[in-house]
């Protein structure tokens, strides 16, 4: 089960990312002494509004969800199903950190972690997102998996994947309680009609969750 993270440790992480902020912003503001004659102060501008807006998106998305704050605080930002977040949900969280932030007063974000649930901001709620603890985020994900799988035999594969393709297999197996079981053959069925027998009545669904048994090994 996904642990959310409450607002004293969130206002930590949120800390220790604006002080690396601030730094790489003072960093830009020394350079800008030797390159301000060639290029005007209209580049440090922009370079503060790219460490300004794109710092948290490029980390949660380059390191697993995690920005140096969340890391040092031990948690992450995942989607709500507990799989990683995408590019798409983590431009939308923090494209809207302005209005959680309205005035660097911090009220609205306030308000919103404390009446939801989950502690979500409003960035949250439109990303469709979760901050949650590390290390329940593993297990979440494994326990879907696990429940998914229960009830298919494995299935050996003909063929030999590649990297990416297990990992795809896995990631549709871990998804199927999401996409019922209609869905799920649409999505699986051309796929499938590749790896099963011929002459085997069993659905495209069926085909790759039984393969994604056999890749996870024996469940315990």
């Amino acid at each position: 089960m996904l642990s959310p993270a409450g607002l004293p440790v969130r206002a930590a992480s949120y800390a220790i990312d604006k002080i690396i902020q601030w730094l790489i912003l003072f960093a830009v503001s020394l350079a800008y002494v030797f390159i301000a004659n060639t290029f005007g102060i209209w580049l440090l501008f922009l370079l503060n509004f790219a460490v300004d807006w794109f710092y948290h998106v490029i980390c949660e998305l380059a390191f697993k969800g995690q920005s140096p704050g969340k890391r040092m605080m031990g948690i992450r930002v995942v989607k709500s199903d507990g799989s990683p977040v995408d590019p798409a949900s983590s431009f939308l969280r923090n494209l809207l950190r302005f209005a959680d932030t309205f005035f660097a007063l911090f009220h609205i974000a306030f308000i919103s972690m404390s009446v939801s649930g989950g502690f979500r901001r409003i960035g949250d709620w439109a990303g469709n997102t979760l901050v949650v603890y590390t290390s329940t985020v593993k297990n979440s994900m494994r326990g879907n998996l696990i429940s998914n799988l229960e009830r298919y035999d494995p299935i050996a594969p003909e063929k030999t994947f590649s990297s990416e393709e297990k990992q795809a297999i896995i990631d549709f197996a871990r998804r199927y309680h999401l996409f019922g079981e209609a869905r799920a053959n649409e999505i699986a069925g051309a796929y499938a009609s590749h790896l099963k027998d011929k002459n085997s009545n069993i659905s495209g669904a069926a085909c790759i969750m039984g393969i994604a048994r056999n890749l996870s090994g024996e469940l315990k």
